[in-house]
């Protein structure tokens, strides 16, 4: 029997998603912080999202459980296709515009042509430079006016992160246990 985790709130609370296995590592995101993340969030309605380095889509999916439309999912990893897929299949069922895309995260935000209101980034610990994702996404300018990107870390890299990078500013910062979520607003 496949591994799986719950929503945490919104609409879809209680809805199981498949932990997808594959060649890659996939660490779900902690209940407690993805319940923390989306209750700092607040309501999504209407808002866009993207999230990189997808794994299962469970942050992708919390995003349409709290109103977010428009929901794009990167993964890299294609043996977790059909999983995600099924995964996010009653959010398409439902009408929520959530797309699917098996890229290269920096592939992605080079060549998509789109602006999101909030992109986050749950890179696997042991990719090197994950500050290169914050710095592609200014340089190619992913994020709409007053747009949000967070990324999660291993708090033991915390300390490699500014509190500012072109027109991006450390505005949160949450710690739980060897995991970090970092906030980075729009100056």
């Amino acid at each position: 029997m496949p591994l799986s985790m719950r929503i945490t709130g919104g609409k879809y609370c209680g809805r199981k998603v498949i932990i997808p296995q594959g060649k890659l590592e996939i660490r779900p995101a902690m209940d407690r912080m993805r319940e923390s993340l989306f209750s700092i969030l607040g309501p999504l309605d209407n808002l866009n999202f993207l999230d990189l380095f997808s794994g299962s889509g469970c942050i992708a999916l919390e995003a349409a459980s709290r109103g977010a439309d428009n929901i794009d999912l990167v993964e890299m990893d294609y043996l977790k296709k059909d999983i995600i897929t099924k995964n996010i299949s009653w959010a398409l069922a439902d009408g929520i515009n959530i797309n699917l895309f098996f890229y290269d995260c920096f592939f992605f935000i080079e060549n998509c042509n789109k602006k999101y209101s909030i992109i986050y980034a749950d890179p696997p610990f042991p990719l090197k430079n994950k500050t290169e994702i914050l710095l592609s996404c200014i340089k190619k300018d992913r994020l709409k006016r007053n747009g949000l990107f967070i990324i999660h870390i291993p708090t033991s890299e915390d300390s490699l992160w500014k509190n500012s990078y072109k027109n991006m500013v450390l505005s949160d910062r949450r710690k739980y246990g060897r995991n970090t979520l970092l906030f980075f607003s729009m100056i």
